[in-house]
């Protein structure tokens, strides 16, 4: 329950922020509905292709449209407001990728594969969507820049399987490697924390 409470809550979080961004960017109608769904389904996607579950989660959930659609339609009559939080893009892209990192967690443990190639899908699951929109807004990647970022959801992956380890219950697992992706990503901001970039 709580796993699909999580997923339904990542979809909307990333699909918000693929509606403030495109809005940002003055795209229309369909533009702000694709860039919308890009950024909510792009990630899973990827991470689907690559473990070979064909066809991907989302041609065979109706309901991922729906959540999306209403996601990104309440984005475009509430912008004005969710504008005022000038936090609000950043956390519900946070709050995104903290979700999703723990959905490519598990979808990893599901084909059996090792807890280095889980933490993998589940960055893979959680920034790649980003990625897209960031490029067809034509932005430069979060990825790719300074910020803080991926590293957040390696380190949730290490957080997820030191609780696996000493069997904490899979509800309070979710929620505390969730949580400590959201937590680290804005601690990391606040604190202007980064990576070194190199000069030619």
């Amino acid at each position: 329950m709580i796993f699909d409470i999580l997923d339904t809550l990542g979809t909307i979080a990333f699909a918000i922020s693929g509606t403030l961004s495109a809005i940002k960017k003055k795209f229309d109608i369909f533009g702000i509905f694709v860039i919308s769904l890009v950024t909510a389904i792009g990630g899973g996607t990827l991470r689907d292709i690559l473990i070979g579950n064909v066809p991907v989660t989302w041609l065979t959930q109706n309901y991922t449209f729906t959540i999306i659609l209403f996601s990104t339609v309440f984005a475009m009559i509430f912008r004005k407001r969710l504008y005022i939080l000038r936090t609000s893009l950043f956390l519900f892209d946070t709050i995104g990728i903290g979700v999703f990192t723990l959905i490519g967690l598990e979808k990893g443990l599901m084909m059996d594969l090792s807890p280095i190639i889980c933490v993998l899908l589940g960055t893979i699951t959680a920034c790649f969507g980003g990625v897209l929109r960031d490029i067809l807004c034509n932005e430069i990647p979060v990825l790719f820049q300074k910020e803080i970022y991926a590293t957040t959801c390696i380190f949730g992956g290490i957080v997820f399987f030191i609780l696996k380890y000493f069997q904490v219950n899979d509800d309070i697992l979710y929620v505390v490697t969730a949580g400590s992706i959201v937590f680290l990503r804005i601690f990391a901001v606040q604190k202007k924390w980064s990576f070194p970039t190199l000069d030619m």
